[in-house]
């Protein structure tokens, strides 16, 4: 690559930033925000801003590793490939197909080629194995889009420049910015709401970022959600706000829900939601009497223990307000090509098989993280013996990982595929170092690119701004290698193999001598453009630098033709979801029980994302996390700011220091996720902070999972908290969690 100024756009979350990034001698010198961006227009996040941070890190992966033992030795590409190709043809034919799984983790999520060609491996290897991060946070929303609409990845969002009310529940868009679609800069488009006369509510137990720029925050007792949505819909249909001629011109079941929710009025579920029945009844006239409103929600209900019932819950208010699919309410976007009908029409992420252990249904072709460690530990027919792991850092991100740590060590064979070796790398056994986004081409990910889920439509194509580092490699070429290495055809092909080893071969003899082998990526990237019709690569580099602005969104667009359940309708009454929402009565009475025990919740920092970014030092200036917790309940407990406690949930106790925070819901305590990197033996900035990993408190395991969608109860369950027994300098604190009680009785440290 070319010293310079070069423009490109970031690729760690949904907001897909546009940058300038300067180059001198293949070393990032500086990055700073697209000014002229057709959408992001010069805004971006600290994150994206030193991400070349992340990327230069002397812990980076620059060749192959292989762990023997305790000790880890440098390997070359074709050994490491011929051991792992060869270590696959055994456990398959001993075992079969199912016995080789894979976990996708986010950050492959935010390319184009990586999930493909992931997914084609699993193709090619015939097995159904697959894991995904979506059940730690958003699985719920594919698994309600699915029975509603019809197709997993059909989402509606609020049209947020024409919104007069938008209720926020369980979201801080200004920090983690919004799920399931673009939005640059989040904060000013819910000021620009604002000063355009739009009414912004924020229902959440803490007062977040967000809600500092509400008109209206409400708190809500944290996990429940469903019972605030319940009375919401029945305060609607009291209030005569129920659209009933437009609602049945588009969707079914409208009688079974409202059904169920006159069942419960506010002032049954004020006790356990902590909505006084007043404030409950005012918030939805404001919301059936303003031009236009949409709620909208994210992980604070999609984590709760009836995740897919709260948001199934909310989609059936949007519909039975009139506010699906028109102005001002929720659009649903049209991507370059009509994904949600290629999947409907060739079954992918369709797929109706259920996991070996619970029973549980796949959600986008993908089964529940929660029941990997026992997919592992329990013996029979289909039991996992290898795990390629990509994208991803599991032992961090998933629930009681201590325990899933455990199953990982019996495995025969763990390959990550990564920049850094992580905590799930350092357990592995072989580690393969993957290219940066700044090292290799790129267009949009998926959700802009096929569905079209950008608050302002547009495409982008970027190439690579630096040279590769070291040996490492991308992802798609790495895939294709594997399947060569263990006599495989990538996608079940040995056509689409032998097309692509021979592409392989011919762009690897033109480049400089000494690089490593890679696909021509530039050119996958323009078949994919003009297979949908769009401008090739090439053009959209030379004429759009700065993004290509497509076709705004449109009302009334949805529900004429683009609806895919049997009848053409949304489904607002699913069987599974009636079904399920008989066990509601007892929840409740269990949130009444528990009411004055303490939850806990999540939270997020601007510097932080997810568990990345803890390796670079100006993002870890505290070296840890904190427990947040309201002055009362601090009092109450006998801690005081800056003292050590030990927080114990059903599977584990962990020790961390307090912060005292007055905005938080009493009865609410808050521990950010992504800490607890002292097991990273890869990681030598994080590896040395002493926070502790929130999720060793979320249990897993089939009998603790939301049987519609499969997702951990990651937020808001109950946790004691005491002061540390023992010494109380902060000096000396280790940050490891005290004890680990396992399901086998075993502890882990």
């Amino acid at each position: 690559m070319s010293d310079g100024t070069h423009t490109t756009f970031c690729r760690i979350c949904e907001s897909l930033c546009g940058l300038q990034v300067t180059v001198e001698d293949n070393k990032v010198i500086a990055v700073h925000p697209d000014k002229e961006h057709v959408a992001t227009a010069g805004f971006s996040c600290p994150k994206g801003l030193k991400q070349a941070h992340l990327y230069d890190s002397p812990d980076r992966l620059e060749y192959p590793m292989k762990r023997t033992g305790t000790k880890w030795e440098r390997v070359s590409w074709e050994q490491a490939l011929t051991e792992i190709g060869q270590k696959v043809k055994q456990l398959r034919g001993d075992h079969g197909p199912d016995s080789l799984a894979m976990y996708v983790g986010t950050a492959a999520g935010f390319g184009v080629l990586h999930p493909v060609f992931a997914q084609g491996f699993m193709t090619a290897l015939g097995s159904k194995s697959m894991y995904a991060s979506a059940t730690q946070d958003c699985s719920n929303k594919f698994a309600v889009a699915r029975e509603v609409y019809g197709f997993p990845f059909t989402q509606p969002f609020p049209d947020l420049d024409h919104t007069r009310c938008l209720i926020i529940v369980g979201a801080n868009p200004v920090i983690s910015k919004w799920s399931f679609l673009q939005v640059p800069n989040p904060g000013r488009t819910l000021q620009h709401l604002r000063e355009r006369g739009g009414k912004l509510i924020v229902i959440d137990p803490r007062k977040t970022e967000t809600a500092k720029l509400a008109d209206q925050h409400l708190f809500i007792r944290p996990n429940t959600d469903p019972f605030f949505y319940l009375s919401f819909l029945n305060e609607l249909e009291r209030q005569g706000g129920i659209q009933r001629e437009r609602a049945a011109s588009m969707a079914e079941g409208i009688d079974e829900v409202l059904s169920l929710a006159r069942a419960w009025p506010a002032s049954r579920t004020e006790s356990v939601t902590q909505i006084p029945a007043a404030t409950l009844v005012d918030l939805v006239t404001t919301f059936r009497t303003s031009d236009g409103a949409a709620l909208y929600s994210s992980t604070g209900v999609n984590m709760g223990t009836n995740g897919s019932l709260g948001f199934w819950l909310q989609e059936c208010i949007n519909v039975l307000s009139g506010n699906l699919d028109r102005r001002g309410g929720t659009l649903v976007g049209r991507g370059v090509i009509d994904f949600p009908a290629f999947g409907k029409r060739t079954g992918v992420l369709m797929r109706d098989d259920v996991s070996r252990v619970g029973r549980f249904s796949s959600v986008n072709d993908a089964f529940p993280g929660g029941v990997l460690a026992d997919e592992i530990l329990t013996p029979g027919d289909k039991q996992v013996r290898a795990l390629f792991v990509t994208g991803g850092n599991p032992l961090i991100t998933m629930a009681n990982s201590g325990r899933l740590k455990k199953a990982f060590e019996e495995l025969e064979l763990l390959v990550t595929l990564d920049l850094f070796r992580n905590e799930t790398g350092s357990v592995a056994n072989y580690v393969l170092p993957c290219t940066s986004p700044l090292e290799r081409p790129d267009l949009p990910f998926i959700f802009p690119l096929m569905l079209g889920l950008q608050k302002k439509p547009y495409l982008q194509a970027t190439r690579a701004v630096v040279e590769p580092r070291g040996e490492v490699r991308d992802e798609a070429t790495i895939y294709l290698q594997l399947c060569k290495a263990a006599g495989l055809g990538l996608f079940g092909s040995t056509v689409a193999q032998k097309v692509l080893e021979g592409m392989l071969a011919v762009h690897t003899r033109l480049q400089p001598k000494g690089k490593q082998p890679s696909l021509p990526q530039e050119a996958l990237l323009s078949f994919l453009l003009r297979l949908t019709g769009q401008p090739g690569f090439e053009h959209l580099l030379e004429h759009s630098p700065h993004g290509w602005l497509r076709e705004a969104h449109q009302a009334d667009d949805f529900v004429q033709d683009r609806v895919l359940t049997g009848t053409k309708k949304v489904q607002l009454a699913p069987a599974k979801f009636l079904e399920q929402a008989k066990k509601l009565d007892a929840d409740f009475e269990r949130e009444r029980v528990d009411q004055h025990r303490l939850k806990l919740i999540g939270r997020r920092a601007v510097q932080t994302h997810n568990s990345w970014t803890h390796n670079i030092p100006e993002f870890v200036h505290e070296q840890t996390n904190y427990l947040y917790m309201h002055p009362d309940d601090a009092q109450h407990a006998g801690l005081v700011d800056g003292a050590l406690a030990d927080v114990t949930s059903d599977t584990a106790t962990v020790r961390v220091p307090i912060r005292l925070h007055a905005e938080l819901m009493p009865g609410t305590v808050a521990l950010p996720h992504g800490w607890g990197h002292q097991h990273a033996s890869g990681l030598s900035v994080a590896s040395k902070t002493r926070g502790v990993n929130v999720n060793l408190l979320a249990a897993d395991g089939p009998d603790r999972l939301e049987k519609v969608s499969g997702m951990a109860h990651l937020t808001g369950f109950n946790v004691e908290v005491k002061p540390a027994a023992g010494p109380q300098d902060p000096t000396s604190w280790s940050g490891l969690p005290v004890s680990l009680s396992l399901r086998s009785g075993e502890r882990a440290g």
